[in-house]
């Protein structure tokens, strides 16, 4: 089960049914596609009910600086208007990005924490998992989890993880799965990797990320793509190769990896339950 995906994104347009196609045909049996913003709330929602795949719905930390106050109502307001759909499993994709330079400063810095926060409210008010952007910024996401904690407890899916052991654990402990996906393919990647290897087989899912994120064997460096190389699209299909890597640096089968991490997406967003279950594809 891809995690993650981002079939609306431009590089994917006119291409959306051999995409699908492909992803089936390599027994991908699902697959969850995130918004970044209220403008893309609509087609994730349509190419979800399409395919037979699931949506969430937020606003992306990187679409934080278009992002309006306004932006919070209507996303509050659709979480309510499709609360009977079971096509939408989780609030996301939101976050907090501490990479990208423009996003780090004051007062955007700032900005990104309120609709981070904003948007986990939202999440609790409408009993929603959540899908959490995390790049270099995982303590503050942690903080701010713990402050606004559902009474309940939070579900849900740190994406793209890639921070210490020590947050890992304490993600882990919030009620979260962290997600794994290109990035574990390149052999240099060592922190990572040895995550997947020696975290809880529990603990973790499997995503793409696409069409961002490409494992190593679609991967160009600039010099190649000066050179003219293209850069592979990661798609749904890539995942079982990328899941066999972190099949082989845990020891186990690949359908024990399979087994495992779909059951891991399923306590993550229970909502895929009814969805998988339903299509004889767990």
């Amino acid at each position: 089960m891809d995690t993650h995906c981002h079939l609306d994104a431009a590089e994917f347009e006119g291409t959306h049914d051999a995409v699908h196609a492909r992803a089936t045909s390599a027994n991908v049996v699902h697959c969850v596609v995130p918004a970044v913003a209220v403008t893309n709330f609509q087609v994730v929602r349509e190419l979800a009910h399409q395919y037979s795949y699931s949506y969430a719905l937020g606003i992306h930390p990187m679409c934080v600086p278009q992002a309006q106050e306004s932006d919070l109502q209507a996303l509050d307001a659709e979480l309510a208007l499709r609360k009977s759909d079971p096509r939408l499993v989780a609030v996301g994709e939101i976050g907090l990005d501490y990479f990208v330079p423009e996003l780090m400063q004051s007062p955007m810095r700032e900005r990104q924490e309120h609709f981070y926060r904003e948007q986990l409210k939202i999440a609790r008010k409408h009993g929603l998992p959540v899908i959490l952007h995390v790049r270099r910024s995982a303590d503050k996401l942690l903080k701010h989890l713990r402050e606004i904690n559902p009474a309940d407890g939070w579900s849900g899916i740190a994406h793209a993880f890639n921070g210490s052991q020590q947050q890992a654990e304490a993600f882990i402990e919030l009620g979260f799965k962290l997600g794994f996906g290109g990035a574990v393919t390149f052999e240099p990647a060592l922190q990572l990797r040895r995550l997947a290897c020696d975290l809880p087989l529990a603990s973790i899912v499997m995503e793409t990320d696409s069409p961002d994120i490409p494992p190593h064997w679609l991967y160009t460096t600039a010099a190649q793509r000066e050179q003219g190389q293209t850069q592979g699209r990661n798609q749904p299909a890539e995942l079982p190769r990328i899941a066999q890597v972190v099949a082989d640096l845990r020891g186990i089968s690949m359908d024990a990896l399979a087994a495992a991490t779909t059951a891991n997406a399923l306590a993550a967003l229970p909502r895929l339950r009814g969805l998988v279950f339903s299509t004889n594809m767990d």
